[in-house]
C-alpha cells in the first residue's frame, strides 16, 4: 500500500485494494503479501471525515469508506487466496482487519495495533466485533476496543495474531508464504472460515458498517474529531 496519511484508508487506497484483488482473482496465483512501508495503515482519515461530517456529508463519505473496507476483508476471508501481511509502525482502526483476515503475519519491533475507536467517536470497523473474537476471545477483543489498549509486536504474537517478529516483516513475510503448501493451506482455511463462520462474519460486518454510519453524523462524533485532530495538529 502506497498512500497519503501513512496509508490512511481513504476511497482511493481502498479502490486500488479492490483492483488488486480483482487481479488476483483472475490471475489463479494463489498467494499474496500485503505490506504498507514505514506505517502499515493509521485506519480511516479523520480530518476527511471531519470535513465530510462539518459540510453534512458524514454518511456519504462513510459509505465510501466503510463498505469497501468490510468488502476488503470478507475478501480475505473468501477468496482461494493465501494472505500474509508484513506490518512495521502503526495498523490502527479499520486498517487492522486486514492483518485480522490474514493467515500468516509478521511484524516488526515497532508495529502496534489500536482501535482508537472511542478516542473519535466512531464504532468499530474493518471486523474487530465481527472477526476478531474468533481469534483472541471475546473477553480480550472486548478490552482492547473498550479500553483504546496498543498491543506492540510481543503482544500480538502472544495472542496469535502473528507469527513472527522481524526487522524486515516483508522478507520474513514472504519466507513464511513461500514454505506453506498451498492445497493444504486452503483446505485449512476452508475448514477454518466455513460456511457457518463466514455468513456469521458477513452478517457482523454488515452491522458495524451500520453502526458506524449511525454514529459519524452526531454532533458529539464531530466534537472528538475536532479535539482528535487539534492533538495530533
Amino acid at each position: 500500500m502506497q498512500a497519503p496519511r501513512a496509508n490512511a484508508l481513504a476511497p482511493e487506497i481502498l479502490a486500488a485494494l479492490h483492483s488488486a484483488f480483482d487481479a488476483l482473482e483472475t490471475s489463479g496465483i494463489q498467494k499474496a503479501l500485503i505490506t504498507g512501508g514505514r506505517h502499515f495503515s493509521t485506519g480511516g482519515d479523520v480530518a476527511r471525515f471531519y470535513d465530510a461530517a462539518h459540510s453534512g456529508h458524514a454518511e456519504d463519505y462513510s459509505d465510501k469508506v466503510v463498505p469497501p473496507l468490510q468488502s476488503l476483508v470478507l475478501r480475505m476471508i473468501e477468496m482461494p487466496v493465501l494472505f500474509a501481511t508484513a506490518v512495521r509502525g502503526a495498523a490502527t482502526g479499520g486498517s487492522a482487519g486486514l492483518l485480522f483476515a490474514s493467515h500468516l503475519a509478521v511484524a516488526a519491533p515497532d508495529a502496534f495495533v489500536q482501535p482508537y475507536y472511542g478516542t473519535v467517536g466512531f464504532a468499530p470497523d474493518g471486523g474487530w466485533t465481527a472477526l476478531l473474537p474468533d481469534l483472541v476471545g471475546r473477553a480480550v477483543a472486548r478490552s482492547w476496543l473498550m479500553a483504546n489498549q496498543r498491543k506492540m509486536a510481543e503482544e500480538l504474537h502472544r495472542l496469535g495474531l502473528i507469527q513472527d517478529i522481524a526487522a524486515a516483516p516483508e522478507d520474513r513475510a514472504q519466507d513464511l508464504l513461500d514454505g506453506i503448501d498451498v492445497a493444504s493451506a486452503l483446505a485449512t482455511k476452508s475448514l477454518f472460515w466455513n460456511a457457518v463462520r463466514r455468513e456469521a462474519i458477513k452478517s457482523g460486518l454488515s452491522a458495524e458498517a451500520k453502526a458506524f454510519r449511525q454514529l459519524i453524523g452526531r454532533g458529539r462524533t464531530q466534537s472528538l474529531m475536532q479535539t482528535f485532530l487539534e492533538n495530533i495538529g
